[in-house]
């Protein structure tokens, strides 16, 4: 049984940072970071391959969020900077088993692996 759990969200006051981990059990696979703010439906916020060369990140996020992921550790980053109260949302990890190593998998009904979520608060 695969395991995702995330760790790293809290508080922060608007321009500030967190860095979010998520943990997995197992063999490494395509990795992504879904958000859910209240009221709204899940999106993904940014996505990386097996092998770290491709991703991928939501017109919102780019230029301040950067994600990463250590294989050696099976752990993945999501290092959000200049942080804005519309960032508030809890965070999921989600994972995608597959044997391509430069494949993004944007598309949430594809990702079978989710962590239980981190909420992140961005105050003004």
């Amino acid at each position: 049984q695969v395991q995702l759990v995330e760790s790293g969200g809290g508080l922060v006051q608007a321009g500030g940072s967190l860095r979010l981990s998520c943990a997995a059990s197992g063999r490494t696979y395509a990795m992504a970071w879904f958000r859910q703010a209240p009221e709204k439906a899940r999106e993904i916020v940014a996505a990386i391959s097996r092998s770290e060369s491709t991703t991928y990140y939501a017109d919102s996020v780019k230029g301040r969020f950067t994600i990463s992921r250590d294989n050696a550790k099976n752990t993945v980053y999501l290092q959000m900077n200049s942080l804005k109260p519309e960032d508030t949302a809890v965070y999921y990890c989600a994972g995608h088993r597959t044997s391509w190593l430069t494949v993004v998998v944007t598309t949430e009904a594809e990702y079978e692996y989710w962590g239980q979520g981190t909420q992140v608060t961005v105050s003004s």
